[in-house]
């Protein structure tokens, strides 16, 4: 079993502290990381901060997993506390601006939680089950029996469950990989 976590502008491997950048925001401490792990997906930088998240720790805990050239059949399982409030609200004040006419598309487009889900699947050319859960408290046995469940029923072979709650500069990812 592979774990990524990522917090308090760190990112750990195992147990082991795999990247640290101290600034000032998520904003910078993410940019940082991708560079840092040196990958070339533009898109990236388009992402909301909560697909961010999930992004990089899903390309820690995949690097090894040859996803971007052989099907893994592996299967995403996520949950979080505020599924894409910091988005709704970036929405909500887009609309509610006397300035702005129209809301931004860029922005609307990640007002549902599942968006980092399928970032993810994109990137990694996962065509396979996924779900998102809300939830106050990351239920790591519950959705380690999901997971179970469909390598059990032949519907993945992994599974990566995930906590990624991102709002207003808070954040936090657990990733594991489960086969």
């Amino acid at each position: 079993m592979t774990e990524v976590v990522i917090k308090n502008e760190q990112i750990w491997l195992n147990d082991i502290l795999f990247f640290e950048e101290k600034s000032t925001d998520f904003n910078t401490f993410s940019k940082n990381c991708f560079k840092f792990l040196n990958i070339n997906y533009p898109k990236f930088y388009k992402m909301d901060q909560q697909s961010k998240l999930a992004f990089l720790a899903a390309e820690i805990l995949l690097k090894n997993e040859n996803t971007l050239t052989e099907n893994q059949n592996i299967a995403l399982v996520f949950a979080n506390k505020n599924s894409s409030l910091d988005s709704d609200l970036k929405h909500a004040e887009s609309i509610q601006s006397e300035n702005e006419i129209f809301p931004s598309p860029a922005v609307f487009v990640y007002t549902l939680a599942n968006i980092c889900l399928g970032e993810v699947s994109i990137r990694h050319h996962l065509k396979t089950e996924n779900a998102f859960f809300i939830a106050n408290n990351f239920n790591e046995n519950q959705l380690k029996k999901y997971a179970h469940y469909l390598i059990d029923s032949h519907r993945a072979n992994k599974v990566v469950v995930a906590w990624v709650d991102y709002l207003q500069g808070n954040y936090e990812a657990k990733m594991i990989l489960i086969d």
